[in-house]
């Protein structure tokens, strides 16, 4: 899972394997490691939430996702979700998890057999 954060905006990209271990476990991590220090990042299928939301608590970054919606992306041709979450002072944080497909420009890219197809590509 990649993780792209700029400015008030987050961004997971899943790649097949991913998204499949997610839609079987119903959660999917990952971290980046800082010295002796790691900031871990979390994508995690819910029950309980209404809508896409993000905490950040004990150094994780934790996106969750409704369950229904969620096992509606994994299975089908969707590639993703986009959502403002409301902060303080009126801000908000722009959440997007999606699908990782192909790299159209860089064919030595280590993620591409596992990535999903690109639609801009015709073969």
């Amino acid at each position: 899972m990649k993780l792209r954060i700029k400015g008030n905006s987050i961004r997971l990209r899943l790649l097949r394997s991913e998204v499949d271990r997610f839609a079987a476990e119903g959660r999917i991590s990952d971290e980046v490691r800082l010295g002796t220090n790691a900031l871990r990042y979390s994508l995690l299928m819910s029950d309980e939430a209404e809508s896409i939301y993000s905490r950040f608590e004990n150094n994780e970054i934790t996106v969750f996702i409704p369950a229904s919606a969620a096992r509606n992306w994994t299975t089908g041709e969707m590639v993703g979700f986009e959502t403002v979450q409301a902060i303080d002072g009126g801000e908000g944080l722009t959440i997007l998890v999606e699908k990782d497909f192909v790299c159209v420009d860089r064919p030595e890219d280590p993620d591409r057999a596992d990535a999903f197809p690109n639609p801009n590509v015709v073969c």
